[in-house]
């Protein structure tokens, strides 16, 4: 058995589906289902005993500690986190406690455990920590893609709380060697993704009439990497990385934000056309957020040269997958889109 923190949310149940999919050993899913945690999205699994949901918070240090000896898995994969940098803007401390002190939490339990395991056991124990790119600050136009041994220079709440616990892993393996790996990935999208992020944004917005808010010039350049990918490569770095080793996990994708945008409304106009004309004329362009990264670029060469791992999908392929199914699953979206979505979408955007 793994133990899955954040099982719940876009990139988790997304591992979790995919797990289950190819191979029969059974997860623990750990989730607290806040806003972007929804049991809608492990839908599929309803029946499948190798799935064991838990609602819990990662910083309840004695759920943890009674899961692990419950349950006895052999890796924790962490994906827990609160992941939006507009919101930990408004509110940092939410991001603090969870991805700074909810790792702390992870890792001394994982380490009280891993240290009462036998030898073998002990020695087959993993923690792996998702992370993100972001956590190395900004590129300029020419500047070379982020490798491993890049500084870190977060520039967001979000990305320091994600820097500082990447922090906190490196030295809980270096100081009590604890068995860890950590992936540094690149702006994920697909399925279930909650419709505040940039891509499912502009899907809903689009289909609803409304403008698709662009910030500042629609410049700023993300490397985008279709989630199913970047839970293959977790799946790889679980199964062959090396004990304290990072690799960064990107698509090779580098597009601008409002190139991103006309990419969708093209996709869109063919496949869900709107009497109304093309869903370009939507585009609005919007005061920028406080310290907007320029460009972010994953060199993914190391997990590629050491685990043999590229991703399968291109942009192309990828996004024309997730708009498809985000127009065959509206019922979806509509669910998630609750009063409390509207308030926050009212929050960031009116302003601008």
């Amino acid at each position: 058995m793994i133990l899955v923190t954040g099982g719940a949310g876009f990139i988790g149940a997304n591992f979790v589906l995919d797990w289950l999919a190819t191979q029969d050993e059974p997860v623990l899913n750990l989730d607290a289902l806040t806003y972007a945690g929804n049991l809608e999205n492990l839908a599929a699994l309803a029946g499948d005993d190798r799935h064991h949901f838990v609602h819990g918070d990662i910083c309840d240090r004695t759920l943890v500690d009674r899961l692990l000896a419950e349950h006895r898995p052999r890796a924790i994969v962490h994906f827990a986190a609160e992941s939006h940098v507009d919101r930990s803007i408004h509110g940092p401390g939410a991001f603090v406690r969870t991805n700074v002190e909810g790792t702390f939490t992870l890792l001394e339990a994982a380490r009280a455990w891993w240290g009462s395991l036998g030898v073998e056991e002990a020695a087959a124990f993993r923690f792996l920590h998702v992370s993100t790119d972001e956590v190395y600050g900004s590129l300029g136009p020419n500047d070379p893609a982020f490798a491993e041994t890049k500084a870190y220079e977060p520039n967001s709440p979000y990305s320091a709380s994600k820097a500082a616990s990447d922090h906190l892993v490196r030295a809980w393996h270096h100081t009590y060697g604890l068995p860890v790996l950590t992936t540094n990935c690149s702006n994920n999208y697909g399925p279930y993704q909650f419709p505040e992020k940039l891509i499912p944004l502009t899907i809903a917005n689009a289909l609803a009439g409304r403008p698709l808010p662009i910030y500042g010039d629609g410049r700023n350049v993300r490397d985008w990497l279709y989630v199913g990918d970047h839970c293959s490569a977790v799946r790889e770095v679980l199964a062959r990385g090396g004990v304290g080793e990072t690799y960064n996990v990107g698509g090779w994708n580098e597009q601008p934000n409002i190139d991103i945008v006309n990419i969708i409304c093209g996709l869109l106009d063919e496949l869900r056309p709107d009497p109304a004309g093309p869903y370009a004329r939507l585009i609005t362009f919007v005061k920028d957020r406080p310290g907007h990264d320029r460009r972010y670029a994953i060199d993914a060469r190391k997990i590629e040269r050491e685990l043999g791992w590229r991703p399968a999908e291109t942009f192309a392929s990828g996004i024309r997958r997730t708009v498809q199914w985000y127009l065959e699953n509206q019922g979806w979206v509509e669910n998630v889109q609750s009063g409390a979505y509207r308030a926050w979408l009212e929050r960031n955007y009116a302003s601008r």
